[in-house]
């Protein structure tokens, strides 16, 4: 089966997004795809935004940079959309462009192995576990999501 979408670039003012939400919806198209990028503007707000303005569009970010986010937060950010828009959220993690995390004091020596450790901790708590971890870069002590996805 093909799926066809549209990307919304970070390179757009975000002004541009509710225009762009309506005529992927109105169009026919499956899906919406954002991206983070440093400086220019928020996969999880501009992905919150284009599910609330869509009524059945499928909205992706791909992707967000784990440097700059904490895992328990990028978790519950997550988990919240997935249960306000279910079946309509996909998201992306990367470690990010290493020049850019510089720039932001994010950058890590090792950014493969802050991404296994991201999405370790990611995947048990968005299953509903309590997670004690103590990795080079994630250290969560007991943290389990009140609400995880359904």
């Amino acid at each position: 089966m093909t799926t066809l979408g549209v990307v919304f670039r970070p390179q757009l003012p975000p002004e541009r997004l509710r225009a762009m939400v309506r005529t992927a919806e109105e169009s026919g198209l499956e899906e919406l795809w954002l991206w983070e990028d440093c400086f220019l503007e928020s996969g999880i707000a501009s992905a919150a935004a284009a599910l609330a303005w869509s009524e059945r569009l499928r909205v992706g970010v791909g992707l967000l940079p784990v440097p700059l986010r904490n895992v328990a937060l990028a978790t519950m950010e997550a988990a919240t959309l997935h249960r306000l828009f279910p079946d309509r959220v996909m998201l992306g993690v990367g470690h990010g462009v290493q020049d850019w995390m510089g720039q932001v004091g994010a950058r890590v020596e090792s950014p493969l192995t802050l991404l296994r450790e991201h999405l370790d901790a990611m995947r048990a708590l968005l299953a509903g576990e309590r997670v004690t971890t103590e990795g080079r870069y994630v250290c969560l002590d007991g943290v389990a999501l009140d609400w995880p996805p359904a």
